[in-house]
């Protein structure tokens, strides 16, 4: 048996068509602002390609350039400025922050309406307890793509390996809500293979290059790869799940690099839009 591939490139392209022609019926281009603290390659790259998916969407995308040496309350006093502006309707702080800025309170300081990540903590709340909210990117990207592959969530067991507020924590919320049987597992998890053995479907989550092995991953089963790593061996791009040895035994699967990725910043122009369409109808 061979796996579907799950091409989230592709996938996130035809989302970002809908979204160019949404944008074109609009009164005015939605605006996202994006703050970049310090010099980061990685982070200087994920901010570039943020910036070309938002020209590409029609999304006017205004980015701000900070030294590494920026003090917290410049930061937070620039946020203040991006919430008191009128014509910006998103607002996106590139992550990591420099270790001298407190991350959750620069998020805490975000307006919760132009929240674009989803991680305000009035938007978390308003998950876990059913009520509107922006979304979190890549769980929101994790749902359209199981959904797209014509996945059957409900009724399912789904396990989660990592907990972190950012993916773990609200796919698994997700997952629930779609009525799916969850277990999320962790760093401290015992016996992990045999947990992971009875998933339906694997969302890996934690940082460790080809973590997940053939062993650990029933036949059958939807794998959704969320980790970015450098394989230690060719110092390629890979996932924490082994792809190759992964690859005959599951469903479905999605590769490192063009899977979870590309729906990340694909949904983070989706929340752009949908951040702008409720500040103009509250108007």
């Amino acid at each position: 048996m061979s796996a579907g591939i799950l091409d989230g490139k592709a996938l996130a392209g035809r989302i970002k068509e809908e979204l160019r022609c949404k944008c074109g019926r609009l009164a005015r281009a939605p605006q996202l602002a994006v703050v970049l603290v310090g010099d980061d390659p990685a982070s200087a790259i994920y901010v570039r390609n943020k910036e070309r998916d938002c020209r590409e969407c029609g999304i006017d995308c205004r980015d701000h350039r900070l030294a590494a040496d920026t003090t917290q309350e410049a930061l937070l006093a620039l946020i203040r400025e991006l919430n008191r502006d009128d014509s910006v309707d998103g607002i996106l702080v590139q992550l990591p922050l420099p270790k001298h800025i407190d991350e959750d309170k620069v998020i805490a300081a975000i307006d919760k309406q132009k929240d674009v990540d989803g991680f305000h903590p009035l938007n978390v709340a308003a998950l876990w307890q059913k009520q509107p909210c922006t979304l979190p990117c890549t769980p929101k990207g994790i749902l359209k793509m199981l959904r797209a592959a014509g996945v059957e969530i409900a009724g399912k067991e789904a396990v989660v390996i990592g907990r972190s507020n950012i993916v773990g924590l609200p796919v698994s919320k997700l997952l629930l809500d779609a009525n799916a049987t969850v277990t999320m597992a962790h760093s401290r998890t015992r016996n992990l293979g045999e947990v992971t053995r009875r998933a339906d479907i694997l969302v890996v989550a934690i940082g460790r290059p080809k973590f997940v092995t053939a062993d650990m991953v029933r036949d059958g089963a939807v794998v959704i790869d969320v980790g970015v790593n450098r394989d230690p061996e060719t110092g390629k791009l890979c996932g924490d799940v082994d792809f190759a040895a992964i690859e005959p035994k599951a469903s479905v699967i999605t590769p490192v690099p063009g899977g979870v990725g590309p729906m990340t910043i694909c949904c983070l122009m989706e929340n752009t839009i949908e951040c702008f369409l409720r500040r103009i109808a509250r108007k």
